[in-house]
């Protein structure tokens, strides 16, 4: 159980600091930020503290051997468009025909996670040469965009600038932590404290299907 609840409490403890990150640059390029309990915590804290668990949990299935489609958990990042999607005030929106992610909160909660996930199979090496290059330019394609918006958003946010360095620096460093944490579920399987990636054999009294399935 503790070795369970290790990697799972230290993913949580990351998501919640990462996703605090994420609020503080959200600060800075909002013309007006407003802290609300629902919005910071429920939408952007809460769904950070659930994709460092998952991605922990991830980590323990992998040091322990795998388990059927635990793969599956590369996803975690959805968490945020999850719980945008899941509140009040979208839920209302989607009633009246509007589309969730058209800007602020929305449009940033969908687009990390497509950053971060494509960036952790880039640098995973697992799958195909061609699918981990198509990764690695959707998740380096976060840098020229913010560089050209930033500005645009908020001259203050000139590359140029003190400010707008620092905000940029802030947000490149969240994706590739955000890529590392989601490479985790694509990294070889070990058992024993062995690597089993690229061996023939599988745990003991384990299926193939169970340790390499998803």
């Amino acid at each position: 159980m503790r070795s369970f609840a290790g990697p799972v409490a230290i993913g949580g403890i990351c998501g919640l600091a990462w996703a605090a990150g994420l609020r503080g640059f959200m600060a800075q390029v909002a013309m007006e930020s407003h802290v609300s309990w629902y919005g910071t915590f429920v939408q952007i804290l809460l769904p950070g503290i659930v994709t460092g668990m998952l991605l922990g949990w991830a980590e323990y299935i992998r040091r322990t051997g795998g388990r059927r489609r635990w793969r599956w958990l590369s996803l975690a990042p959805l968490a945020f468009p999850i719980f945008i999607v899941a509140s009040p005030e979208v839920i209302g929106d989607l009633f009246k025909g509007q589309f969730p992610f058209t800007g602020g909160i929305g449009g940033g909660a969908l687009a990390l996670p497509l950053f971060g996930m494509a960036g952790g199979y880039a640098l995973s090496g697992r799958g195909p040469k061609w699918a981990r290059a198509l990764a690695s330019l959707l998740a380096l394609a976060s840098i020229p965009a913010w560089a050209l918006s930033a500005s645009q958003v908020n001259s203050d946010l000139a590359l140029t600038t003190p400010r707008g360095a620092w905000v940029a620096l802030l947000f490149w460093s969240a994706i590739a932590t955000l890529a590392i944490g989601c490479a985790i579920p694509h990294r070889p399987l070990e058992w024993g404290g062995g690597t089993s990636a690229g061996s023939t054999g599988h745990p003991e009294g384990q299926p193939a299907a169970d340790a390499t399935a998803g």
